[in-house]
């Protein structure tokens, strides 16, 4: 039996270059994010299908969208074409230089407000401060549409009182320069944040929220994306607090930082909402891409080239030299 390996970075002048291009091209667009919200969300005869259920519009008095991530703008452009003149307004959150050349529709209603990315900064505090005012005001007659993606988490830095911005920076430049894993920078943003960890979720209520999520977590665990601002959250501040104890910054990180985790592991800040909490039985949660539909889309093209095919793995994490 013959086998061929193709190496990627010298194809130029392999015969196969062609085929090569197709299936990578494929797997690119299987996550392209306007694509994979229209792909999950339809507006046929009256109703709103999300993933196999059914929103009747004239149910809801407003609809409005709000969400954060790199990928928020093709997003929010893909969903504003959906709903047209349904679309009541919205804020979503995206990276700096990310909102340009954006197709928002001209009825759309939907800013987009761009901020820092992966270190917190100002103008993403005061969107989030924005999104979570709007939040405010919503009913049980209205429907929220939050999107979604990567780097969600760092774009929404809406501090807890006592933690300044400047301080968020300098924890996360710590925990990033000590090799903290995702989740666990996440399970600290998670407590020092008034959105994430379920509380978008917890400030929607009673209104029906929908989520339409662009995973970029090996996985796909809700928690863990932008930090679960639509999920229950299984951690707590004991393990907030743990996470600055195995990687010694105990002594290092802000002291404003210290002392909210201890009154939380006091009990005197409610902890983030917990699987079972009744706010989420009018929340859907819906993965419109992720890393392994982009596997399974390359596969599926590369048979069509004719190469036998085998996804060893989706799970494959670590320093990208030695993986």
């Amino acid at each position: 039996m013959n086998i061929e390996i193709l190496d990627i970075s010298s194809l130029h002048n392999n015969p196969r270059k062609g085929a090569v291009e197709r299936v990578l091209t494929a797997a690119l667009q299987a996550v392209e994010p306007a694509a994979a919200v229209s792909r999950h969300v339809q507006r046929k005869e009256g109703n709103l299908l999300i993933n196999g259920q059914s929103y009747t519009l004239t149910d809801y008095r407003h609809i409005y969208v709000v969400g954060a991530g790199k990928a928020g703008s093709p997003m929010a452009s893909s969903i504003a074409h959906i709903l047209g003149d349904r679309l009541t307004g919205g804020i979503v959150i995206v990276k700096e230089g990310y909102a340009n050349g954006i197709d928002l529709p001209e009825q759309s209603r939907i800013k987009l407000i761009e901020a820092g990315h992966p270190i917190p900064d100002e103008r993403g505090a005061h969107a989030t401060g924005q999104i979570i005012q709007l939040l405010k005001k919503v009913s049980q007659d209205d429907l929220v549409i939050c999107l979604i993606s990567g780097g969600g988490s760092a774009l929404t830095p809406a501090l807890v009182d006592g933690v300044t911005l400047d301080d968020l920076q300098a924890l996360t430049s710590l925990l990033l320069a000590s090799g903290a894993n995702i989740i666990e920078i996440n399970t600290l943003r998670k407590h020092l944040n008034r959105i994430k960890g379920g509380q978008l979720a917890r400030l929607a209520s009673p209104a029906k929220l929908v989520t339409l999520i662009l995973s970029d977590v090996v996985g796909n665990p809700l928690e863990v994306i932008a930090s679960g601002p639509t999920v229950p959250d299984g951690t707590t501040y004991h393990d907030a607090y743990t996470v600055l104890q195995r990687y010694e910054l105990l002594n290092k990180a802000p002291a404003s930082v210290i002392t909210h985790l201890k009154k939380g592991l006091r009990g005197e800040f409610p902890d983030t909402p917990k699987p079972g909490d009744p706010i989420f039985e009018n929340v859907q949660n819906v993965i419109i891409g992720s890393n392994i539909q982009a596997a399974e889309e390359a596969i599926s093209q590369a048979g069509n080239e004719g190469f036998n095919t085998l996804l060893l793995t989706t799970y494959l994490e670590g320093e990208a030299r030695q993986v």
